[in-house]
């Protein structure tokens, strides 16, 4: 009794060990599967390769009715009765075997394909032994809905393509849930002998297998006669078609072997590349080689299209650089946060007169693009029109720190270097930007005013005027877009880098942003690259091919308060007249009109000698108190010598704003006399290098002095 006990437990030992040694583990777990990145709705946007070259889509858990169907019709009719081997098959293949004199079947059940397909080993009676037992192990692990999904996913159908979703794709252009039953019915009869029988290999044969199938299904009931009619006169497919390739930059950075949903919509991408396309393909004539694109839903927050890159077809250098997600000179296409930061902090109103008056700020002294002062320029206006200096202007009394703070925290990875280096240039170039952060940034502003959503930026009548500012832009640079009646309305910026290498347009409405980028990957400059000659147009395509909706409603917040109508400030009490508006809770800090004195409307004479010229309504004040003041340079200045053609040295033209046309004025540099002038106030000096203070005195007593610094090394 206990040596029949000793022996009972010895054969169960035995056949627990070897069902250890047996089993199958998990199937296919060393596999490598392709990417796949599909749209919002689960539609294939594109794919690679899996790491082992082969289209391999990652399992699906489902396998649709027809395909199922269709494979257990053709290759285990009984796979939902049989434990994993089917001995009835077996020992009909075995007959059939031997009758033929050599292999004509091998009656091996779907589970025990899946075995074999996981194993990878040759084809002998010993492996057969093993996969039977390990299909029976299969069977007891996981579920029949399982283990078919699992057959699915890995079969093989020919090529390098393996997997129904793969196959469905390559030899049908789409996925396996929309295939016909003619369609169904190929790739169930493929993985039989895919090396021997595939669309482009035995092809009478692979119909002859196609169409017997379809019969047998058609007298199962699956379908009808005229559906059977139908099926048989379908083609079989041709060479394996290239899969869809829609926001290729998005696929390619994908992470591998998964299957990736994204917020992309696919027709609106189908009709996003077209307009890119058309577009880069004229402007290439041009030699503005690449454009990207993006379109932005504000209610979500999703990139629903998305253009790296334009014309993948035409070769040329940096084709496959994702230049939407590149670091480039941002131009003037960040000054709508600065507007909005230094409104929503009180630091102006949204008709503040800002100077824009010949400027240089420790050797930086920008310009306007068409190269004009304006004196003064409603901040609004200033926006609307792009003006650059009023912009630097701004930025001093905002901060350059703060600003670089501000851009950071509105999502604007690339700028990694202190503020200080950038300096007054941020607000017009100095810095890098990607696409893809600054649109996000300017739908953060949209965000925050319709859904209340956490930005830096959150003020809504700050962010209001901004909207509106932009509502109406008209540049020295580019068309008068009113007079265009098919345009969408949006709120609108344009940006253009230095030596007209970077051209951008981003365009908000409450429902979408787009943002637009040209240029060239390598970064070469092409003369009349503009944001608004190039991008803008490419914004307006894009965004009129989107649903429109109301325009933005004007905030219920802030306060109202009076401003003065000739400065913009809040009115004074010295403030003949005031107009109440809507402004920011901040704006009760901003600054009282400092412009009138005793009734009249006085700007200082710098602003005025520019200002004037604009504005024939404006009066000169005949008493002021201010007669002079030094349009160029500003105090503290550090200038540099030119260089002439020939080496010499050149003259540096200082520049003065007097009341009196006609007045006299003496100039003095560093005590000494060194001229006079009349009417034109401009005199050209060669000061040695160091520090200097130059002073201009006039007939009747009035000064005016500056203080600057002269450096070495000038060009010319």
């Amino acid at each position: 009794m206990k040596r029949r006990r000793v022996i009972t437990l010895s054969v169960i030992g035995v056949i627990l060990l070897g069902a250890i040694l047996m089993s199958p583990g998990r199937p296919f777990s060393d596999v490598p599967y392709s990417t796949v990145v599909t749209d919002c709705e689960g539609e294939l946007l594109g794919a690679r390769t899996a790491a082992d070259g082969q289209w391999r889509f990652p399992p699906s858990e489902n396998v649709p009715e027809r395909f199922e169907k269709a494979l257990l019709q053709f290759e285990d009719k009984h796979f939902y009765h049989h434990p994993g081997v089917n001995p009835v098959s077996m020992v009909r293949a075995l007959v059939g075997n031997i009758r033929a004199g050599k292999v004509t079947s091998g009656g091996s059940t779907i589970t025990m394909q899946v075995v074999r397909l996981s194993r990878g080993r040759e084809r002998t009676v010993k492996q057969k032994i093993i996969e039977s037992v390990q299909a029976v192990l299969l069977e007891i692990r996981y579920s029949k809905k399982k283990i078919l999904s699992l057959y699915a996913s890995h079969a093989p159908f020919g090529g390098n393509v393996v997997g129904l979703e793969a196959a469905s794709w390559r030899y049908f252009g789409r996925p396996s849930d929309e295939l016909s039953w003619a369609e169904a019915a190929t790739l169930a009869v493929l993985p039989n002998a895919p090396s021997e029988i595939h669309p482009g290999k035995n092809r009478d044969l692979l119909l002859q297998k196609r169409n017997s199938l379809l019969r047998e299904l058609h007298e199962k009931g699956y379908f009808s006669d005229e559906t059977l009619s139908l099926s048989l006169e379908e083609p079989l497919p041709d060479a394996p078609l290239p899969l869809p390739s829609y926001a290729s930059h998005i696929v390619a950075k994908t992470p591998e072997g998964v299957v990736t949903r994204t917020g992309i919509r696919i027709n609106l991408q189908r009709q996003i590349e077209q307009i890119v396309g058309r577009f880069s393909d004229d402007f290439a004539t041009r030699g503005i080689n690449d454009l990207a694109a993006i379109v932005i839903d504000n209610a979500t927050g999703e990139t629903i299209a998305y253009c790296g890159n334009s014309s993948p077809g035409r070769i040329r250098p940096g084709m496959q650089v994702d230049i939407a997600d590149s670091p480039r000179s941002t131009g003037s296409i960040l000054k709508p946060f600065l507007f909005s930061a230094a409104m929503q902090e009180g630091i102006i109103l949204p008709y503040t007169l800002i100077k824009d008056v010949p400027v240089n700020m420790d050797g930086f002294s920008p310009q306007n693009f068409d190269q004009q002062f304006y004196g003064a320029v409603q901040a609004s206006e200033a926006l609307s029109r792009s003006l650059n200096v009023p912009a630097v202007h701004l930025l001093r009394a905002y901060g350059v720190p703060k600003f670089h703070s501000l851009l950071k925290d509105c999502g604007l990875s690339t700028l990694r270097k202190d503020p200080s280096w950038y300096g007054l240039s941020l607000i017009l170039g100095g810095g890098e930007g990607k696409l893809t952060e600054i649109t996000r940034a300017y739908s953060g502003m949209v965000r925050s005013y319709i859904m209340d959503e956490k930005f830096p930026l959150s003020d809504k009548v700050s962010l209001w005027y901004t909207f509106e500012a932009l509502k109406d832009v008209n540049r020295p640079d580019e068309l008068d877009w009113r007079y265009i009646p098919s345009l969408r309305k949006a709120a609108w910026k344009t940006g253009t880098s230095y030596g007209f290498r970077d051209a951008w347009a981003v365009g908000m409405t409450p429902e979408y942003t787009v943002g637009v980028w040209a240029g060239n990957a390598g970064g070469q400059g092409v003369p009349g690259l503009t944001g608004a000659s190039v991008s803008g147009p490419v914004m307006f395509a894009i965004l009129n091919t989107l649903p429109s909706g109301e325009w933005f409603r004007e905030p219920s917040d802030g306060i109202f308060a009076e401003i003065c109508p000739l400065s913009g400030h809040l009115r004074s009490p010295e403030c003949p007249e005031g107009k109440e508006i809507r402004l920011p809770s901040a704006a009760m800090e901003s600054e009282p009109c400092p412009y009138h004195n005793g009734g009249a409307f006085a700007l200082p004479p710098a602003m005025e000698w520019f200002y004037k010229k604009y504005h024939p309504e404006y009066e000169v004040p005949k008493a002021s108190p201010r007669r002079m003041e030094f349009i160029y340079p500003e105090s503290g200045s550090e200038l540099t010598i030119p260089r002439q053609m020939d080496g010499s040295e050149g003259k540096i033209v200082f520049e003065l704003a007097h009341r009196d046309p006609s007045a006299t004025v003496w100039w003095h540099l560093d005590e000494e006399y060194v001229g006079e002038t009349r009417f034109v106030h401009n005199l050209s000096l060669t000061p040695s290098p160091g520090r200097h203070t130059l002073v201009a005195v006039d007939a009747s007593g009035h000064t005016a002095a500056v203080s600057f610094v002269v450096k070495t090394g000038g060009g010319f």
